[in-house]
């Protein structure tokens, strides 16, 4: 790329968008379209075309999507699939017939079989069969995958997909009913802490930051309360407790959301299409890269962890009868170490900086 390249970010308010924006104008480019889910809906294929024609990027990162834990993966299942692909089919074509110099695709590590090898390796793609929590998503990010691929050998485009492990960081969702499990532990922390304390402006604060199920922070100290309880924070005995949902044994990989978005722009800077395999291959597969840590921890590690950052002194009640979904998911980032990069927060590091900015943002 470019410093004055015409770049294309699409969700640069989300998780990921928003830390590729940032790094990208921390590295001199200067050159940004840019368009909220109210000035263009991605879903609207006419709306999108109108727009490509309009503005004429030069290089698209597609981090748009909608996103979400276990519960909203279940539960909204018909709209995790029609969103996401609605999405990323118009992106995707309409950067194909404009001339897109190069796109960034952002799938999920979710892609990978549900009882897939550890760590995974980027050709376990397909080996097996999904995680059903949260297959229609995984359906969708690879049929976003394939696209890109069929894209580029029919067309001879330059679009290239990489998956990412479980991302945390600035601007992260923290709606208890759709987080996923660390912005959501965050969150029920800060407020069973502001219980502890009797910190009631806390509470009134983070609720009308973010209400849940429309309860805001002029409600009733009793109507707080209720929901609180309904999402696992509730007084017991002389103290608070917290409930987690599953064994806490399944382990998980996370990445801070700017080391991601780095590694993002190093991959558009230095990687096209035809360098992700081999000339002299038959059939062109498995050309996205992994992006993690290659390291994970427990959720009951993680809780702990993340207990102990924010200050919380109640209990941990990790509810069995909750979904634990796939035991285990660590990325194997060999391929993306082999280029040169490597991520540099590590994981308390990352939980104190992300826990700081949610605090600041709610005073």
């Amino acid at each position: 790329m470019e410093k004055h390249s015409k770049i294309y970010i699409a969700g640069h308010r989300g998780l990921v968008g928003s830390a590729i924006l940032k790094n990208l104008k921390a590295k001199g480019y200067s050159q940004f379209i840019t368009r909220t889910h109210k000035e263009l809906d991605l879903k609207d294929s006419m709306a999108v075309a109108a727009f490509f024609a309009s503005e004429k990027p030069d290089y698209v990162f597609l981090a748009a999507a909608k996103v979400g834990g276990i519960v909203a993966n279940n539960t909204y299942r018909a709209d995790f699939i029609y969103e996401n692909l609605m999405i990323q089919n118009n992106v995707i074509h309409q950067s194909y017939l404009h001339g897109v110099k190069k796109l960034l695709f952002l799938g999920s590590t979710c892609i990978y079989p549900k009882n897939c090898p550890q760590p995974m390796k980027e050709d376990y793609l397909l080996t097996d069969v999904l995680e059903y929590t949260n297959e229609p998503y995984a359906i969708a990010k690879i049929a976003g995958i394939k696209m890109c691929e069929s894209y580029n050998i029919q067309y001879g485009t330059n679009f290239i997909s990489v998956m990412p492990t479980n991302l945390y960081g600035p601007h992260d969702n923290f709606d208890l009913e759709k987080s996923h499990v660390l912005p959501a532990l965050i969150r029920k922390m800060h407020l069973g802490k502001a219980l502890e304390l009797n910190a009631w402006d806390v509470i009134r604060k983070d609720l009308n930051h973010m209400p849940i199920e429309s309860i805001t922070g002029s409600a009733s100290e009793e109507r707080i309360l209720s929901i609180l309880n309904s999402y696992g924070i509730s007084k017991s005995g002389d103290g608070i407790q917290l409930e987690v949902w599953g064994t806490g044994t399944p382990m998980r990989e996370f990445l801070w959301s700017e080391d991601m978005a780095d590694a993002c722009v190093f991959i558009m800077e230095n990687r096209n299409f035809k360098e992700c395999y081999s000339e002299n291959t038959a059939e062109i597969r498995n050309t996205h890269i992994n992006i993690g840590t290659g390291i994970d921890i427990s959720i009951k590690d993680l809780a702990y962890l993340i207990k102990d950052s924010i200050g919380f002194k109640g209990s941990l009640y990790f509810n069995a009868s909750k979904p634990d979904g796939t035991m285990k998911k660590l990325t194997d980032p060999s391929k993306l170490h082999g280029l040169g990069w490597k991520h540099q927060i590590d994981l308390q590091t990352g939980i104190k900086k992300v826990y700081e900015w949610y605090c600041k943002e709610r005073t």
